[in-house]
């Protein structure tokens, strides 16, 4: 069955789904969150009529716009939610979206400038290509190999050997590893390839070295064996599919247009200039201040100084729109950008699940030892 959802599909928990098909979260389903008393007994001790059940829901249905998409970068809008729901898909979208990275390395023969530790260290930070990261196992609950961490299902093994036998300095790269999944190889060997493929002139030979891990000179050596695992950013950086996320929230600007017209040209191009950002400009054609980019304004208060300094305090009024955020994602390149949005949807949605079954749980228990007394 093909589980891929898009974006609109993975917030909204009671999208139809057809009957062969049943939701894949069904416990998302919101359940009544207010019930007011069915019966109870006046003082005289008669019994009142049932009173009409009142609920009250207090489910969202959170809505996305896409801006701007490419293969590490992604803008969108998330509008009719809250800052709770914004701020934790920027958090799991940073440290609990799973990626694969070198975890263990065995080094076999190492005579370069750089001791073994710093070059495992080196090795783990290199980007691996992640797009089966999300079927993969942990390490610690892989059954197949007793979480040693060995095995297919787990993990995908490296290996490197490289010897300088010349006088020039040798340079070792992430192209000088070898993979034993063709699916999971260094992300700058990725771009290259694909690079070629659309026979693209903007790779420059430089980005073609692949990320240097070490120098050798004449008669050095370095052969290891590296395992990649699944991880989280939470457990460590190198983890972690996200170079930025970031959100804003949606500001709304209006300017009092019967006070701007008290003001001379001179004094509309101060206030205008007050701003650190390029948020208002001055029309030509009609000499009237217009807000020109909304989204540059960083909330620094400053033009409402400037108003307040030239004695036209209430001359422009800046709010922030409490249900609606501007999300900026840049991805590291082990997933595309959209797809570490998407990921970071799916893992919120399973920890939610997980909350809710075990509230469920603890109200079972409540109730069994009510009962038992």
């Amino acid at each position: 069955m093909d589980q891929r959802r898009s974006v609109s599909d993975l917030f909204n928990p009671l999208r139809p789904e057809s009957n062969r098909n049943p939701p894949l979260y069904p416990s998302l389903i919101p359940k009544t969150l207010i019930s007011l008393p069915k019966r109870g007994q006046n003082p005289s001790g008669a019994q009142k009529p049932p009173a009409m059940e009142t609920t009250v829901s207090y489910q969202r249905f959170p809505k996305v716009r896409i801006r701007e998409m490419k293969d590490e970068y992604c803008k969108f809008e998330l509008r009719e939610t809250d800052a709770s729901m914004a701020n934790a898909l920027r958090r799991v979208m940073i440290a609990e979206v799973p990626t694969v990275a070198i975890d263990l390395v065995e080094i076999e023969v190492n005579s370069s400038v750089l001791n073994d530790e710093f070059i495992a260290h080196r090795l783990g930070l290199i980007p691996l290509t992640s797009d089966n990261a999300m079927r993969m196992r942990f390490s610690r609950d892989c059954d197949s190999c007793d979480g040693d961490g060995q095995c297919e299902f787990c993990s995908v093994e490296f290996h490197l050997n490289v010897c300088c036998d010349s006088d020039q300095t040798l340079d070792v790269t992430s192209a000088d590893l070898r993979s034993a999944e063709a699916s999971v190889i260094p992300v700058d060997l990725a771009v290259k390839a694909l690079a070629m493929e659309s026979s693209s002139t903007s790779y420059e030979a430089a980005e073609q070295r692949g990320i240097i891990i070490v120098k050798l000179r004449r008669g050095q050596e370095l052969r290891l064996r590296a395992i990649a695992r699944k991880g989280i950013g939470k457990d460590h950086a190198k983890w972690s599919p996200a170079a930025t996320v970031t959100f804003m929230y949606e500001p709304d600007i209006h300017i009092n247009e019967d006070l701007m017209e008290t003001l001379s040209l001179d004094e509309k191009r101060a206030w205008i200039e007050s701003s650190p950002t390029k948020v208002f400009d001055l029309d030509p054609n009609t000499g009237q201040v217009v807000v020109v980019d909304p989204e540059a304004y960083t909330y620094d208060d400053e033009v409402i100084k400037k108003a307040e300094a030239m004695g036209k305090p209430g001359l422009v009024e800046i709010n922030a729109k409490e249900d609606s955020f501007i999300f900026t994602v840049e991805s590291t390149g082990a997933i595309k950008a959209s797809q570490l949005v998407l990921n970071a949807i799916d893992v919120l949605r399973q920890k939610l699940d997980a909350v809710r079954l075990q509230d469920a749980e603890e109200n079972d228990f409540s109730e069994l030892k009510a009962h038992l007394g």
